[in-house]
């Protein structure tokens, strides 16, 4: 007859064993509470190491260009360096604005000359294509005619309409907005009816049942559905048309920023053209931001 081993238990009482030695559970050390002070003192240091994070970033990728930039200028050729550069963006907008002619006007007056191209043209692409896009949102059929004709004018060059502009208005300043107008278009267009055709049909049957009018529902129903999307094809049509505007300037010539980078090929002072590839970027950053701030405020999803 076999004996049993008998422990004791946590309780004191009598356990029998199973022939293993027995093992503790592991107990985790307590770690002790942070009182309210010390709480807020972790966030602030949270805080303060997520802000150096997402401002060291963007700092280390500038770093990174300017040493690539560096290196390339050093390989030789006619490349100028960073510091060069800087001298050369100091001279300029030191005096941005002067005036010597109408071939000899500051960078500030180009910028402006291409912004408003580019706001004349987004102007009347959003008085056409925003409204076209309502009704080919609103009426199936519409929508079927219209999609192989944007379908087909889509996917053409922008810069394929400039003689289609030269031709039609003869002079390079209307041809240039006639061109950032066409471009701008079909993401208005577009995404204002994928906006439109996204309201749920039920919102359309009561109010059909109500009698609402059109215009009833097209303010207070399709139209604020659909403005983050006619938003979002603003931003893109922004950048589609600041992207076309300095090669459009190019080949009509005139006062703007893409014939002033032009002009200074001709003149092989490459240290501007470098300033001017940075002064378009900016420009572009900040349009962007401020859509997509505009479209995040008027966001209802």
């Amino acid at each position: 007859m076999h004996a049993t081993a008998i422990t004791l238990d946590h309780a004191g009482g009598a356990a029998p064993a199973t022939g293993h030695a027995a093992v503790a559970p592991a107990v985790e050390p307590r770690r002790p509470r942070l009182t309210a002070t010390e709480q807020q003192a972790a966030a602030r240091r949270a805080q303060r190491r997520a802000w150096l994070a997402q401002a060291l970033a963007p700092l280390l990728g500038l770093g990174l260009l300017v040493l690539l930039w560096q290196l390339l200028a050093q390989t030789g050729g006619q490349l100028p360096t960073p510091a060069r550069t800087w001298e050369a963006a100091l001279a300029l907008f030191a005096d941005p604005f002067h005036y010597g002619g109408p071939n000899d006007q500051g960078i500030g007056w180009n910028v402006l000359a291409s912004l408003e191209r580019v706001a004349l043209g987004l102007g009347l692409a959003a008085l056409v294509g925003i409204p076209a896009g309502f009704v080919i949102g609103r009426f199936l059929f519409v929508h079927r005619m219209a999609g192989p004709v944007i379908g087909l004018l889509k996917p053409v060059s922008p810069l394929a309409w400039l003689p289609i502009g030269l031709l039609a208005f003869g002079a390079s300043h209307p041809a240039a907005i006639w061109t950032i107008f066409v471009c701008s278009l079909w993401p208005m267009v577009i995404n204002t009816a994928v906006g439109v055709r996204q309201v749920p049909q039920d919102y359309l049957n009561v109010a059909r049942v109500l009698s609402l009018s059109e215009w009833t529902v097209l303010t207070r129903i399709l139209l604020p559905a659909a403005l983050p999307y006619i938003l979002t094809g603003v931003r893109l049509s922004v950048g589609m048309a600041w992207l076309v505007i300095v090669a459009a300037e190019m080949l009509t010539g005139g006062v703007g920023i893409g014939f002033w980078v032009w002009d200074e090929w001709n003149n092989l002072n490459v240290a501007h053209i470098i300033v001017a590839i940075f002064v378009i970027g900016a420009v572009g950053l900040l349009l962007e931001s401020a859509l997509m701030l505009l479209a995040r405020r008027f966001d209802y999803r």
